[in-house]
Parts: structure tokens; C-alpha cells; sequence
């Protein structure tokens, strides 16, 4: 039978991206690129947030693009948010159709139509990339926030750079753990509505509740990291760059309230999955931790 360490293992595995996986998210995006280049004036666009930073989790789905444009298109700049996030809607309902476009507070989205089976598979294609307008501000990036209605500075390479020297931190555990955070958000008993919004929190959070370095059990380390996630859930999370607004300002108090319920149910679910072990119940440990976690925990 599996053991524990080795399920686990092969579940951080199945999170990470395969060659397939790679290889159709680079199309897409390329695609989507090279159509953007006809529409607008771009001076570089390139991939950033969890897909970059190797934290995203399966499915794949929402891989962002930055946009940068060219001064010739800084007349948006002066202009309110909702102005530049439609005329991209705009463009790219041209080519992707209205069904597929979305427009989000401060990107667009385009769903690729792909469909999820019962096992999170997605016969390696990516399911939707996030476009994001941005212009150069110094060394950083601004973006516009239709919500706040306004333009909100950030900076992907520092993001990048924290979530680094956190893995590295970590014996190059915490990305795979944050990975498993993250599908576990996106488990289908919570319904389509996940616990944590956005996701980055998870990883934001991360940064100071993973701490003390990797004691070497994944069951532990979870449980703590649930019970720690549930606890802290309800403080201010500054943005890693120290330039937007809180991270964690997505979030009202309802949702932070039933994010901590969640979490503390998680760290409730992973002690009884670690006590199921302790008796020697090990299939019955699997398949609680199947249970909190999704399909992609493997079973044998």
C-alpha cells in the first residue's frame, strides 16, 4: 500500500506542470499575444502571477498575461479604469466571442471551452488566461482597478522573488504545499464559491505561516498550516510589494468568517486523518485526506 509520504509526494506531483501542460499554455498565451499586438500598441507583454511563480495548482486555469503599452496608448492612463479593461473586452470578444470574455476588476478573461472531468483532468490544455493592462511606473507596473476606480501600482518581480526565497526557505517544500493549499480551495464540496479570494492570499499568507523550516512531514505540516490559515485569516495581508492595496481587502467579513470555518473544518479533517495512521488504518488515512483535499490525491 501507498504509503503517506509517498502519496503525498505523488500528489505535489500531479500539481505540478507536465511538458504537455506547458507546451499548450505557451499556444495559448502566444496566441492571444500575437492578436493583442494587432489591436493595440504594446511595447512588451510576458506571464506573471501563480503560473510564473510556479504556484499555481489544477486545474489550470486563469494564467495571466501582462499587457504593457506603449506611451502611444497613455491617453487610458488619464482615463477611468472601466475605459481600457472594455476596450480590451471589446477586442477580445472580436475573436473569442461574447460567451467566452469576461470582464474582471482589473483584468479580462477568456475561457478556452475546455472541459474539467470528474478528476480534475483536462487532457493537459489550460481552461482560460487572465489579460492584464498595465503601464510602466519606474521600476514598477501600474494596472487599472475598476473596483477601487483608480490605477493601483504593483510589481510581479517581487512577488516572484519573496515566493523564491520562501521555497528555498523551506528545503524547497512551500511551493508544493501552497499548491496543495490552493486545490484544496478549489475543492467542488465548497461549491463554486471558494473559501479564500483570491487565491494569492493563500500564498501571501504563506509567506510568514510557513515558518520554522520543513520539519519533513506533510500531514503535519498542513494541519498546522490550516489551524495557522483559520487563526490569521482575519488580519490585514499587505501586498508583498508593499504597493497596492491589502491583498486581503478582497474579502468582507462574511467571507472571512466562512473562510475561517473552512479552515478550522480542514484542520479538524487533517487531524483525524493523522490519527486514522497512528492506528494503522493507513487506507483510511488516504482516503480522508482524498476527502479534504480532491481527486488528485492518489489513493494507490
Amino acid at each position: 500500500m501507498l504509503s503517506l509520504d509517498a502519496a503525498f509526494r505523488k500528489f505535489k506531483s500531479r500539481l505540478e506542470l507536465n511538458e504537455r501542460e506547458q507546451n499548450n499554455a505557451s499556444a495559448r498565451q502566444k496566441e492571444v499575444r500575437e492578436y493583442l499586438d494587432t489591436k493595440f500598441s504594446i511595447e512588451n507583454s510576458f506571464l506573471t502571477g501563480s503560473y510564473a511563480r510556479h504556484t499555481k495548482t489544477k486545474p489550470l486555469k486563469d494564467i495571466d498575461i501582462f499587457f504593457v503599452l506603449q506611451d502611444s496608448e497613455r491617453h487610458y492612463r488619464g482615463k477611468a479604469p472601466s475605459v481600457v479593461i472594455g476596450d480590451f473586452n471589446e477586442a477580445l470578444v472580436e475573436k473569442y466571442g461574447k460567451d467566452a470574455v469576461r470582464q474582471q476588476s482589473r483584468s479580462v478573461n477568456v475561457d478556452f471551452g475546455v472541459v474539467v472531468d470528474a478528476e480534475d483532468n483536462t487532457d493537459y490544455r489550460i481552461l482560460s488566461v487572465d489579460v492584464v493592462p498595465a503601464f510602466t511606473g519606474g521600476d514598477n507596473y501600474e494596472i487599472p482597478d475598476t473596483d477601487a476606480g483608480k490605477w493601483i501600482k504593483t510589481n510581479p518581480k517581487i512577488h516572484a522573488e519573496k515566493a523564491v526565497t520562501a521555497h528555498q526557505a523551506f528545503s524547497s517544500e512551500w511551493k508544493g504545499l501552497v499548491r496543495m493549499v490552493k486545490y484544496w480551495n478549489n475543492n467542488k464540496r465548497h461549491g463554486t464559491d471558494k473559501p479564500i479570494k483570491p487565491s494569492f492570499l493563500i500564498e501571501v499568507m504563506a509567506l510568514e505561516c510557513l515558518y520554522g523550516g520543513w520539519q519533513g512531514r506533510f500531514d503535519y505540516e498542513l494541519q498546522a498550516l490550516f489551524s495557522t490559515l483559520a487563526d490569521r485569516i482575519f488580519d490585514i495581508w499587505n501586498d508583498p510589494a508593499g504597493l497596492g492595496p491589502p491583498i486581503s481587502d478582497a474579502m468582507d467579513l462574511a467571507r472571512k468568517q466562512r473562510a475561517r470555518d473552512l479552515l478550522m473544518a480542514a484542520s479538524r479533517e487533517a487531524s483525524e486523518a493523522i490519527n486514522l495512521a497512528r492506528q494503522g488504518r493507513n487506507g483510511d488515512a488516504l482516503k480522508a485526506w482524498r476527502q479534504l483535499f480532491g481527486p488528485k490525491f492518489p489513493l494507490s
